[in-house]
């Protein structure tokens, strides 16, 4: 994670407050583009820093600054997504996009508002673990176009492809999407199932856990190497649910706490006062058919940001 520093400009630039108000929406677009926010605020720095490498009339002369940063941050990202590939086959197990908290939970004496990502359907974890299974000009097409609706002209020049071949690439790219849904649960059902999984496995009580877990239900952990978990996914909900129980009895000093995780219902595991483990699940037909456990401390930085804000 880089510190993130102010970019070297003159603080009379006359387009300084039109250009940093630009600034959420790129961290937006580029979380969704590399389901990393440390990566993200990099690929916004990078795009500023480019901006002020501009002469005054070079800057003058581009007649949309938002859309230029907004190119310049898709194709930071789009090289971004193809160094990544090579990067997450030498990461040490399963590797998942960083969860995010509530807006509301960040600590905003220590994270800036404008790197706050607006949290809707096009963020939560399962749409993000899909849109890792896609090319990177399949995401960045897809995003640009469907989640933030940039017509296909556009999307073309940022990319360097045409439009007709844009077009094909969200095709792919929704066709995955339509791979993986399922009918939408309400968030209320929802809040409940995770409350319910919460409770039994605080009882350890692994027919409960069975009971609320789909036969066919799969875990995968993130540790990235620095914090132990499952090598491989997890699967079936017979096999969850006594490695849950092992769990608790092993570790028997952790408390779990309701929290949204990426605009839906999740838990995370607080130990010595220090969150360790977010949870995000997946949930269809009242059942939970996945959950995603990033322990990966390098990933929880939002999240241990909110514990020591909390604690003072």
């Amino acid at each position: 994670m880089t510190t993130r520093s102010e970019p070297a400009h003159d603080r009379s630039d006359p387009n300084l407050g039109a250009i940093m108000s630009e600034r959420r929406q790129l961290i937006n677009l580029a979380y969704r583009l590399l389901g990393s926010l440390a990566d993200a605020e990099d690929a916004v720095q990078e795009t500023y820093a480019r901006w002020y490498t501009l002469s005054r009339e070079e800057q003058d002369a581009i007649a949309s600054p938002g859309a230029w940063l907004t190119k310049v941050a898709s194709r930071i990202c789009l090289n971004v997504l193809g160094s990544a590939r090579a990067r997450r086959e030498r990461y040490v197990g399963e590797w998942l996009p960083e969860p995010l908290p509530e807006p509301a939970e960040w600590s905003g004496g220590v994270v800036d508002p404008a790197d706050r990502v607006t949290l809707d359907e096009s963020i939560n974890m399962a749409f993000l673990v899909v849109l890792e299974s896609m090319t990177p000009a399949e995401r960045v097409v897809f995003i640009l176009h469907d989640v933030f609706r940039y017509p296909f002209p556009e999307v073309a020049d940022i990319v360097g492809r045409t439009p007709a071949a844009c077009r094909q690439l969200a095709t792919s790219a929704r066709r995955r999407i339509r791979a993986s849904q399922t009918p939408a649960t309400p968030t209320t059902q929802q809040a409940g199932i995770v409350r319910d999984f919460k409770q039994a496995w605080e009882a350890k009580d692994i027919e409960a856990l069975i009971g609320l877990l789909d036969p066919r239900a799969t875990v995968i952990g993130d540790g990235g190497g620095l914090a132990s978990t499952s090598s491989h996914p997890v699967e079936s909900a017979e096999q969850i649910a006594h490695g849950l129980v092992r769990i608790a009895a092993r570790v028997p000093d952790v408390t779990f706490l309701e929290r949204t995780v990426n605009g839906q219902p999740g838990l995370v595991a607080q130990q010595h006062g220090a969150i360790v483990t977010v949870y995000a699940f997946g949930i269809a037909g009242g059942k939970i058919t996945n959950i995603w456990a990033v322990r990966n401390p390098e990933k929880l930085r939002p999240w241990t940001t909110e514990t020591q804000q909390s604690s003072r």
